[in-house]
């Protein structure tokens, strides 16, 4: 009973987050330009140190509201909460912008290191993290107007919320656990290189407004 009240609460959040911050769409839209989420992507480039942590709480906010409601079933199933270290797992919101967005914010941000991400995917990105546990992965495309994945994205949508990434102990048990019990189908048909040596899968999942949302299932590897 509890699960399904939870259930419940976590998608009449993200509803009342999408009014304020972005109509629905097909799949992780930010809106127009003049939404209040292309507002806290412009202040994530503010010289106003609370400014950008303003920003950034509105992000990640939004981002785990919707994420938590298309996924709110998963944890149901003991082995997969568990996977995901449920019930409190560990979201990264991932945010696609375009190159001179993501300079800016670089900059702004004490210029972090940049991800090492595998030559064969669409993407550069770097971590911002804020006190409260707010963890946000920008990124952008290596080659505007081109045919990678961030690419898409941002020609069709516009700068945005593109992904929300759970850390994951088992990527590949998790995935199985999806397809088997969930009848979620993974966007590759294997598990795959991530940054920064992650193994990495990804789900579009339905959510209650009737779009998608892009999960990224990630795993860290033991270092030896």
């Amino acid at each position: 009973m509890r699960r399904t009240w939870l259930s419940m609460r976590l998608k009449r959040k993200a509803a009342r987050l999408r009014l304020l911050f972005v109509p629905p769409s097909s799949y992780n839209s930010c809106g127009s330009m003049s939404s209040p989420l292309a507002q806290s992507i412009a202040d994530l480039s503010s010289a106003d140190e609370s400014k950008r942590l303003a920003a950034a709480s509105d992000i990640y906010r939004l981002g785990r509201a919707i994420a938590g409601s298309a996924v709110s079933e998963w944890w149901a199933d003991s082995e997969l909460s568990a996977v995901l270290h449920g019930p409190n797992p560990a979201i990264t919101v991932g945010l696609a912008v375009q190159r001179d967005t993501f300079g800016h914010i670089r900059v702004a941000n004490g210029t972090p290191r940049l991800a090492d991400v595998p030559p064969d995917q669409d993407a550069e990105e770097f971590e911002l993290d804020f006190v409260g546990g707010i963890s946000l992965d920008i990124l952008t495309t290596r080659e505007p107007g081109g045919s990678g994945a961030i690419a898409k994205y941002l020609a069709r949508f516009g700068e945005g919320i593109q992904q929300v990434e759970y850390r994951c102990a088992n990527v590949e048990r998790a995935t199985q656990i999806l397809k088997e019990k969930f009848r979620v189908t993974p966007v590759y048909p294997e598990t795959r290189p991530g940054a920064d040596g992650t193994r990495v899968s990804f789900f579009l999942v339905p959510s209650p407004d009737g779009g998608k949302v892009l999960i990224e299932l990630y795993e860290l590897q033991s270092r030896g």
